[in-house]
């Protein structure tokens, strides 16, 4: 983990933040609708978990979760890369939706070891 260039670090920072983001957004959004949030909820708290992982493994800090969450976050996060895969699969080469999948794809594959590495 500690390979990683600092701009890959940065990236990825930003790319999970950007993501915590949209998801705590539309968990809002759905909470205020009346929808079924389960989905959400389970992937923006994943996000959180694994950005604080990255963090905490890069710049320091702290890292309050346990085992349990732990795993139940790697699973999530491991459950979303097909999706990505899929929008990376329909992107057009050098457009912005092709680069921002590409960056957070990356982002959940370090967040993903960055968790494995605390079991």
């Amino acid at each position: 983990m500690k390979t990683v260039s600092q701009e890959t670090q940065k990236l990825s920072i930003n790319s999970l933040e950007s993501t915590l983001n949209k998801l705590s957004n539309a968990f809002k959004s759905m909470t205020e609708k009346g929808s079924n949030t389960t989905l959400v909820k389970k992937r923006r708290d994943a996000i959180k978990v694994g950005l604080k992982s990255l963090i905490e493994v890069w710049d320091g800090g702290d890292f309050p979760y346990d085992e349990e969450i732990i795993l139940t976050s790697k699973d999530v996060l491991q459950s979303i890369i097909p999706s990505i895969e899929k929008q990376l699969a329909k992107a057009k080469e050098g457009s912005a939706q092709k680069t921002l999948n590409e960056r957070r794809l990356i982002a959940i594959k370090l967040a993903i070891k960055s968790l494995e590495n605390r079991l």
